[in-house]
């Protein structure tokens, strides 16, 4: 049994609750409660969809109701580390986003190795390495991985066809000649830009960085760990900005508008994450449906044998506070979440799946016809930077040299000394 408090309703519960506390210990009896504090999202995949409430058999065996509380990721964020700061909080487990976990935000969090010792969740190994990389802090496994979103290479099929082109790129160096060939006017009289990219956010000059072998920020901190690789990434940028390939309006495009552009045709590329394509190819807003198609992005042909390009993934895990009661409860139903079954099951209902395995699923693969590809993705895949406090700081003044770089306003190699120097003093010592 499920119970959903969002914010709104959140006041008037609690008003009620007063009223009926007598009562509603009666009629529980021996059931016990786990408060869970997330994003609508994450509760609707474990409750509804084609697989329907796949954490149902869990409440029943634990003789136990789930109360979700609800907000968007923000709120939510400082709502779950407000509540672990307290002396006690009723929440047994929260949800939280990885680029958020630094080391003084895990300390508010229990550790979890001591129960995958004595209780271990099902295979763990088979829950992609990067995301379990990205809850380990200080050597301590403080949450387990739950939901992700891989970044992915969509193209819109009809104009590569309209354009000559046969396949989609398997290196760089292709995406950028077939970007260019592909800004054009296609043959409905649509002006078409080779790539749409929003420029708010590191993931996208990231993911040209690590096409050659860059980064900007790696596992031990260091800025721009290979300057050479982010130069050539940028360079990149700009060449394409410079042929047009890219938008005029480069310096203001956002997510939103990189969804609509390759809806409309106006883009022949994108990166987006691979649970946007059933979104792409929407009949009632896509012009296109059908035709929106997705590959792994690549790297470069000049990447060292052996290297692998790693796309850019977000995710979120499951914690314990460390200052909540009933832990035992809480691991339980960590465990049930993360189980091989629920894992599809969520998936089914519209969830990234954090298992490799999810995706070999017969039935899973049939029904998502980029599940082969993204899986593949995922078993490389990382986030964008490592969580740190001044983390948002460091972004913001890494896009702001990129950008420049890319309107040609700074020498790609002016542009990364830049950022080498204005970021890494806000790296934590």
């Amino acid at each position: 049994m499920t119970i959903n408090l969002t914010r709104r309703g959140l006041l008037a519960s609690t008003m009620a609750g007063a009223a009926t506390m007598a009562l509603g210990r009666a009629a529980l009896g021996q059931t016990r409660t786990l408060n869970a504090l997330s994003h609508l999202v994450h509760q609707n995949v474990l409750t509804k969809g084609s697989a329907g409430d796949v954490i149902a058999p869990w409440c029943k065996a634990a003789g136990a109701e789930i109360t979700w509380t609800t907000l968007d990721s923000n709120p939510l964020q400082d709502r779950l580390f407000r509540e672990a700061s307290l002396g006690r909080t009723t929440f047994n487990v929260g949800f939280v986003v990885d680029n958020r976990m630094t080391p003084q935000i895990a300390g508010l969090f229990e550790p979890l190795d001591g129960y995958q010792a004595s209780d271990p969740i099902e295979d763990i190994d088979d829950i992609a390495p990067g995301l379990r990389r990205a809850m380990t802090v200080g050597g301590k496994t403080v949450g387990i991985p739950v939901r992700h979103a891989t970044q992915a290479l969509f193209y819109n099929e009809a104009l590569l066809e309209e354009a000559g082109i046969a396949a989609p790129p398997t290196t760089v160096e292709e995406l950028v000649e077939q970007a260019k060939k592909l800004t054009f006017t296609s043959a409905a009289g649509t002006p078409v830009t080779g790539m749409i990219l929003a420029s708010d956010l590191a993931v996208f000059p990231v993911m040209f960085a690590r096409a050659f072998g860059g980064d900007f920020i790696g596992a031990d901190f260091r800025v721009v760990p290979n300057r050479e690789a982010m130069e050539k990434g940028l360079s990149v940028l700009a060449d394409l900005f410079q042929a047009r390939a890219l938008p005029r309006s480069y310096a203001n495009t956002r997510n939103d508008d990189m969804v609509t552009w390759l809806q409309q045709g106006r883009a022949a590329f994108g990166v987006l994450p691979f649970a946007r394509f059933a979104q792409l190819n929407n009949p009632e807003q896509s012009s296109v449906p059908g035709k929106i198609k997705a590959v792994e992005f690549p790297g470069s042909a000049t990447l060292p044998a052996g290297s692998t390009m790693a796309a850019v993934v977000e995710s979120w895990a499951m914690v314990i506070p460390a200052n909540s009661a009933d832990k035992d409860l809480s691991w339980s139903f960590i465990k049930a979440v993360s189980s091989k079954a629920v894992t599809l099951g969520a998936a089914r209902n519209g969830n990234g799946p954090v298992r490799v395995s999810t995706y070999a699923d017969a039935d899973f693969a049939a029904a998502q016809p980029l599940a082969r590809i993204e899986s593949a993705a995922l078993a490389k895949a990382r986030p964008a930077f490592p969580a740190f406090p001044e983390a948002v700081r460091a972004q913001a003044t890494f896009l702001e040299e990129v950008q420049l770089a890319v309107l040609g306003r700074k020498t790609p190699q002016e542009a990364v000394a830049a950022i080498v120097e204005r970021v890494t003093p806000l790296m934590p010592a």
